[in-house]
């Protein structure tokens, strides 16, 4: 890999093209403007349910067979009755091989003409006919595209999490979720807490006044190193990449996409927009492959004085721990089961299922993960209408917005980044060496002698 460009310089983050920012709705926005108790359809929240609804057999198609990609399709088929997976897609054979073997041992075979390998093998299997819905599981640098042609073809779609890994992405997926909206076309992501009981109940609660007015917020993702891979022999740039993808923010968009946009989602969720700006720093200490920091900490600042403090790192044996706290006038909440007084007294809390001994289970029923898909088959089946493409996307460019703050040491606002001609990755993606280098961002500039 040949060196082109060095550092952020790369990323362009502040070159503009014509298009306005977006805002969402969520408990905050609904708490000023209604006094009544509002239930999940007032509040735009999906169904809880126990399994999906019968009705016409609906056939879809994996694109992305890797681990994440097969365990969405597990979850399809879990959803409901006669669900099936017909075609596959990936760059690489034996990640087909696999994920058609798993498939044999639950006795649902997919025929191999319905197998595609390589760039363009989506295009091949969003053209069958028979393929109803498509479930888009690739590294993230590909969402964008495939959804287009998934829209283009007429098909329902489920979305793996984050939606894109830079600007250019996100305005194609909001655009492609807009069409999709024109012709009827659902549309369920993978943001698992949007579809997960208890933080649908609790977030419920925050909307009809438990916590009184949203004034702070924080959310964090500290965990251990995640999976990576060395170079093997045989394999060029653009092969070791995509096997390592999870490593090179051009493919997933560093692990504040990756992992944390959940935790950010939440916060915009539960105060009802998205933040103005960002001011952020990050580091690299322990990563051993790829071009990523091992931990962020970004201040989202969403005006009249309410910020969120958002971090995440992936180092061993450090204090880790995964969550949500939103902070209010009279309360505050984790966002998933419990809503506490200001003095740490317990004011709500979720009532989870109980076991045969009648002790609570401390688990959902359901799980979200399932439960998505769930949502996906209720709204197609049923007539209802589902899309949260766009409320994703923003949730994924204010985690960009955060990374772009942190890779650059500067105050990043909401206008540049959804401007930001900010294109990640090679030219062009095919098989072979690849004309770029991928330097890990350094902020700021060198002190001097």
């Amino acid at each position: 890999m040949a060196n082109n460009d060095k550092n952020i310089n790369r990323r362009r983050f502040l070159e503009s093209t014509a298009l306005a920012g977006i805002g969402v709705l969520g408990a905050g926005a609904v708490l000023s403007s209604c006094k009544k108790k509002l239930d999940n359809s007032a509040l735009g929240l999906p169904p809880v349910l126990n399994a999906a609804p019968a009705g016409k057999k609906l056939r879809a198609g994996l694109v992305g067979v890797g681990n994440r990609g097969t365990g969405a399709a597990i979850n399809f088929i879990s959803a409901g009755p006669d669900l099936e997976i017909v075609a596959l897609a990936d760059v690489f054979q034996d990640k087909i091989d696999a994920c058609r073997k798993r498939f044999e041992s639950y006795k649902r075979p997919i025929p191999e003409e319905n197998c595609f390998v390589g760039f363009d093998g989506y295009k091949k299997l969003m053209a069958l006919k028979d393929v109803d819905v498509v479930l888009l599981a690739t590294p993230p640098q590909f969402r964008p595209e495939h959804f287009k042609e998934a829209v283009k073809q007429q098909k329902h779609v489920f979305l793996e999490k984050p939606m894109a890994v830079d600007p250019v992405g996100i305005r194609s997926v909001i655009a492609t979720a807009k069409k999709a909206e024109a012709i009827g076309l659902n549309v369920v992501t993978g943001t698992q807490r949007r579809h997960q009981e208890d933080y649908i109940e609790t977030y419920k609660q925050v909307a009809n006044g438990a916590i009184g007015e949203i004034v702070s917020a924080k959310a964090f993702w500290n965990q251990n190193h995640v999976w990576f891979r060395t170079r093997e022999e045989g394999w060029d740039d653009m092969t070791y990449m995509i096997r390592n993808w999870n490593n090179f923010s051009w493919l997933c968009g560093d692990h504040i996409l990756d992992t944390h946009v959940h935790n950010i989602d939440v916060v915009n969720w539960f105060v009802g927009k998205h933040p103005e700006s960002a001011v952020g720093y990050g580091g690299r200490h322990r990563r051993l492959t790829g071009d990523q920091y091992d931990f962020f900490s970004i201040d989202f600042d969403f005006g009249n004085g309410l910020c969120s403090h958002s971090m995440c790192r992936q180092i061993d044996n450090c204090a880790n721990g995964t969550g949500e706290l939103i902070v209010g006038t009279e309360g505050y909440t984790n966002c998933q089961n419990t809503i506490f007084n200001h003095d740490g007294s317990i004011k709500w809390k979720f009532e989870y299922p109980k076991d045969e001994n009648g002790q609570p289970m401390n688990k959902i029923k359901i799980p979200p993960y399932v439960q998505e898909h769930m949502h996906l088959v209720h709204a197609i089946r049923t007539g209802g209408y589902v899309n949260q493409a766009e409320q994703t996307a923003i949730s994924t460019l204010t985690a960009i917005m955060g990374r772009t703050a942190a890779y650059t040491g500067k105050k990043i606002t909401w206008d540049e980044i959804f401007k930001s001609d900010m294109d990640l990755g090679p030219k062009e993606i095919k098989f072979g060496p690849v004309d770029m280098e991928f330097p890990v961002p350094i902020p700021g500039t060198a002190h001097k002698a």
